[in-house]
């Protein structure tokens, strides 16, 4: 059995211009002070990790873990959310995502998917050369305008959706396998994998490749109202990295899984800080111990309510109050008798 690491926080909500949030030993500084071991960083910003030179340069991936523990902590995972997401868009979230892309490629959807493939390739590299195992992707969409079947969707548009979906996934799925990493893909409203029957439907389409794994935030499955823990029953093998993230969900006579194109702060489902929601974290923990899950439990914190700072440093308690150190030693072992091989035959009536 294995305990998990921990507690890490994602840096991605809290990153801003002004200091100690726009650097990233100011933020391993600030993380540390209140009580994280880790941090999962975005690429996107250079301030943070350039990410084109760490997938080249073993020298700078070096520095920057060795900044990273002279401030006491270390990196968990890089994240390639936005570069992810980017892989697949259906047009009419175009102009919406673009803001996500680098300059040059704005407005040229061809060149913005090959930027973003891209992207997640040298994270990829840099994953390695940063020692790390695991990395954090949105696998884009293009079938979500289609999420409700009405009109009636035409035979084969799935299908199509999901293959090529696969088509652009599946090359940069065997860089990961080059490289030692697994991508793993957060299960998010908004995405073509937002929860275990699309999951299964792309890793199908993938031929079941290795490196296609699963980040668990209990969140997402919580607003759309899924089974989060036997999710964890269903897909631990899967499951490579976890987002700690609290959520509620209070319907309404008024409105309910869709939100009724409200805001944050109305919407019968919404996210929480660590303990201020409904998710059974006890029991979401006592999963993963069970499943020996071996990976980071990492801070997300998204909450319409309370200020970010509160929450994470609540959150890191939260996180380290609920992680399991797991036993060595099985409770009965008091009253062991030891293995007799006679015995056990005389006791089944053998003998």
């Amino acid at each position: 059995m294995k305990t998990l690491k921990g507690p890490a926080i994602f840096l991605a909500q809290f990153m801003a211009d002004e200091e100690p949030f726009n650097n990233i030993e100011a933020m391993a500084t600030w993380a540390k002070s209140l009580g994280f071991v880790g941090i999962q960083v975005p690429i996107g910003n250079p301030a943070f990790i350039d990410v084109a030179i760490a997938a080249e340069s073993q020298t700078y991936c070096d520095d920057l873990r060795g900044r990273m523990a002279a401030s006491g902590v270390e990196i968990t995972e890089l994240s390639t959310h936005l570069e992810g997401q980017l892989v697949a868009v259906h047009p009419a979230y175009d102009e919406l995502f673009d803001a996500f892309a680098a300059p040059a490629v704005r407005g040229n959807p061809s060149k913005r998917t090959a930027w973003a493939i891209e992207q997640v390739k040298l994270a990829l590299k840099a994953s390695a050369r940063l020692g790390l195992t695991e990395q954090v992707c949105f696998p884009g969409a293009l079938l979500w305008p289609y999420l409700y079947p009405w009109p009636q969707r035409p035979a084969g548009l799935i299908d199509a959706g999901f293959k090529e979906l696969a088509n652009r996934w599946r090359p940069i799925l065997d860089v990961a396998e080059e490289c030692g990493i697994n991508i793993c893909y957060e299960i998010h409203p908004g995405e073509d994998l937002h929860d275990g029957v699309t999951f299964e439907r792309f890793l199908e389409a993938v031929n079941g490749h290795a490196r296609c794994n699963i980040l668990y935030d209990p969140s997402h499955l919580v607003l759309q109202q899924l089974d989060y823990l036997g999710f964890i029953d269903a897909y631990h093998e899967r499951i490579r990295m976890f987002h700690v993230k609290d959520a509620e969900f209070n319907a309404t006579a008024w409105s309910g899984v869709y939100g009724g194109y409200q805001d944050w702060l109305n919407r019968p489902g919404r996210f929480r800080s660590l303990g201020d929601g409904q998710i059974d974290f006890k029991a979401v923990f006592s999963k993963f111990a069970q499943y020996d899950y071996a990976g980071w439990a990492v801070l997300e914190w998204e909450c319409a309510l309370k200020h970010q700072e509160d929450g994470a440093r609540e959150g890191a308690k939260f996180i380290r109050d609920h992680i399991i150190r797991v036993t060595d030693k099985a409770f009965d072992d008091f009253a062991a008798t030891g293995e007799d091989a006679t015995r056990n035959r005389r006791l089944l009536g053998l003998e």
